[in-house]
C-alpha cells in the first residue's frame, strides 16, 4: 500500500494470539496422552507358598554328612560344598527334597518332575481354595524354576493338569538360576501394565 505521497507505509499487524479453544484442545490432548501412556501401578494382592511336610526336614548335621558322602564329587569340591553349607544360614528346620535324602542323591528326571508337581500343584491348589477362583479365570501363567527345565515345560504341565483355557498367555522361565525370580516378577508387571481391561 502506498500512502498519500506515494511512499510505501507499513501495514500494522496485530499480534498473533491463539484462539482460546485451541489452547484448551491442545491442553486436553497433552493431558490425555500423558494419562494414557503413564504406566499403571501394579500391586501384589495375594500369594501362596508351598510348605513341605515335616518328613522333608533335615538337621544341618545330616545335610553336612550327606554332602561329605556324595561319591561323584572330588574331595576339593566336596569340602567347598561343606564350607558353603556351613555358612549359608541353614537351620535345624531346613527342608530338602526327598531325592536329597538318599545317598547318592536321586537326580532322576522322574524324581525332579514329581518334586515340581508336588510344589507347583500344592501352591496353586492353596491359592485357588483361598481366593475362590477357578483355573479358567487365569489370563496369564508364569512358571519359574531356577534349575529344572523339562520338556514338555512346567507351564504346559500346569495348563494340562488344570485344563486351563486355550488362549492363556503362558510363560515358562527355567534354567536361569536365581535371577529367574526377578525376571518373572518383572515379566508379570510388564504384561499387566500392557493389558487393557
Amino acid at each position: 500500500m502506498h500512502g498519500s505521497g506515494g511512499d510505501p507505509s507499513p501495514v500494522p499487524l496485530s499480534p498473533l494470539r491463539p484462539h482460546p479453544n485451541t489452547v484448551l484442545v491442545s491442553f486436553h490432548c497433552l493431558a490425555s496422552l500423558y494419562f494414557i501412556s503413564k504406566p499403571r501401578p501394579i500391586y501384589l494382592v495375594d500369594y501362596t507358598c508351598y510348605k513341605p511336610p515335616e518328613s522333608c526336614r533335615v538337621p544341618l548335621s545330616t545335610i553336612l554328612n550327606h554332602a561329605r558322602l556324595i561319591p561323584f564329587l572330588d574331595p576339593q569340591c566336596r569340602e567347598f560344598q561343606v564350607r558353603v553349607l556351613e555358612r549359608s544360614g541353614l537351620g535345624e528346620m531346613t527342608c530338602v527334597p526327598r531325592g536329597l535324602h538318599c545317598i547318592p542323591p536321586d537326580q532322576s528326571m522322574a524324581n525332579a518332575r514329581a518334586e515340581a508337581e508336588l510344589v507347583i500343584f500344592s501352591a496353586m491348589d492353596a491359592l485357588f481354595k483361598r481366593k475362590g477362583i477357578q483355573p479358567k479365570d487365569i489370563d496369564i501363567l508364569i512358571v519359574n524354576s531356577g534349575l529344572f527345565s523339562p520338556s514338555p515345560s512346567l507351564s504346559a504341565m500346569v495348563i494340562n493338569k488344570y485344563k486351563m483355557r486355550s488362549n492363556i498367555k503362558s510363560f515358562n522361565l527355567s534354567g536361569m538360576g536365581c535371577s529367574a525370580s526377578l525376571i518373572s516378577v518383572n515379566l508379570a508387571r510388564d504384561l499387566l501394565q500392557a493389558r487393557f481391561f
